[in-house]
């Protein structure tokens, strides 16, 4: 295994340089603002969730499918856009991406039934679907060569939007109502006037971009069709660890905090931000480091480094709840970048088709554990109330361990990628 590790980090490191000669980081800020903008909705959902309870009489598992139509939608479609995104670019999806969503928050808006919340929020994941892939490569050519930085700006700017949507949700939307949502049209509205700019860029870029790809479509490691396949497998299993444990202390950490510690519902969502927002940190500081010390490194800390503070969270008070939760989501966010840009690079030339299948597979499987933990969430409130619930949240953790050690098999490289 050690010879092929070498080889495949050899090949990484010696791979061509990007189509430009450094970052392009005013392009890197743009799509990262961009990628705010667009994720400030996803990250209202959950905010809103107390409200359109109230208002709906919905239950948790009702509450869950909102979550689960809304991601799933576009973990279903996104990998289909990155699949035609890398044969033929198109700087259309991402104006397209955002308008499907401008769409979709206006029907959350003016929606008076059940359905129509369903109908809207499939809506938005449409939009997403459609922008994350190309955003993605979007990120990668202005990368300059250093992928992981490149990432770590883009994820940033989804993460902190979606932190920013549940204190949008408590200080504005939670005070004027359900149709004051429409009013967050504007920011998708600025979204595409910075994506005609980026778009105009993206396509200068396009054709010596693809000539670029020319000489980096052969993979620069040994691997066999079905080593690469078993090692793609292993980092979806770690996605799937990840992001269903964040889905369900998104979805239900707010009922946690109210139930728990009787907080008012603008207290929670306070809370929920700081968790929200600890993400940025661990991706800002993930991605750059994947790219000097190695990535494998990175994925090590992110998936072991969290289970102690996890298991703690249901017996300690409110302050050690909100620094546990900090802490859980910098070290949880920490690899993501590093997973998939490790993927990319494993399979050269399918930028679009990866992103698309772990952005999407990442949103898909939260969405759906978030819609079962509606339900386990119902069950254990009727049998011990909701630390019983929220010390369910351990078992995806667990799984964590599972597929660190699937990573210690043969099939997983052990140095720079």
């Amino acid at each position: 295994m050690s010879s092929e590790a070498r080889n495949l980090s050899a090949g990484a490191m010696n791979a061509p340089p990007a189509v430009v000669p450094g970052p392009a980081y005013t392009i890197l800020f743009a799509i990262g603002v961009c990628h705010l903008l667009l994720d400030i909705m996803a990250g209202l959902l959950p905010g809103v969730y107390p409200m359109l309870k109230g208002i709906y009489g919905l239950s948790f598992a009702q509450v869950g499918l909102i979550a689960l139509i809304s991601q799933v939608t576009s973990s279903m479609i996104q990998p289909v856009f990155g699949y035609l995104g890398d044969r033929r670019p198109r700087a259309y999806y991402l104006m397209a991406g955002m308008a499907c969503s401008l769409i979709g928050i206006l029907g959350l808006a003016f929606s008076r039934s059940y359905h129509g919340l369903l109908l809207s929020a499939a809506v938005v994941g449409f939009g997403g679907a459609v922008f994350h892939p190309e955003s993605s490569r979007v990120a990668r050519t202005a990368s300059g060569g250093q992928p992981g930085m490149a990432q770590s700006i883009f994820q940033v700017g989804g993460n902190f939007g979606f932190a920013l949507g549940p204190l949008i949700a408590a200080f504005f939307v939670l005070k004027r109502g359900q149709t004051s949502m429409a009013w967050l049209s504007i920011f998708l509205l600025i979204a595409m006037a910075l994506l005609y700019y980026i778009g105009r860029w993206y396509r200068s870029h396009v054709k010596s971009r693809a000539k670029a790809h020319a000489h980096t479509l052969i993979a620069r490691h040994n691997y066999s069709r079905g080593r690469v396949g078993w090692i793609m497998a292993i980092l979806l299993v770690l996605i799937f660890s990840k992001y269903i444990y964040l889905a369900s202390l998104t979805t239900y950490f707010i009922f946690y905090l109210i139930s728990k510690f009787h907080v008012s519902m603008q207290s929670a969502q306070i809370h929920l931000f700081f968790f929200l927002g600890s993400t940025v940190t661990g991706i800002l500081v993930g991605g750059p480091l994947g790219d000097r010390i190695g990535r494998r490194y990175i994925i090590w800390f992110s998936i072991l480094g969290v289970l102690p503070f996890t298991l703690l969270m249901p017996y300690v008070n409110l302050m050690w709840t909100s620094i546990l939760s900090v802490i859980i989501a910098m070290v949880l966010s920490s690899a993501f970048s590093a997973i998939l840009v490790y993927a990319q690079e494993l399979i050269p030339g399918r930028v679009g088709m990866i992103a698309g299948l772990f952005f999407g597979f990442a949103f898909g499987v939260a969405g759906a554990g978030a819609a079962v933990r509606g339900a386990g969430v119902g069950l254990a409130v009727a049998a011990g109330g909701l630390r019983s619930a929220v010390s369910g949240f351990r078992f995806p953790v667990s799984g964590f361990a599972g597929a660190e050690r699937l990573s210690a098999s043969p099939g997983l490289p052990s140095r720079k990628l």
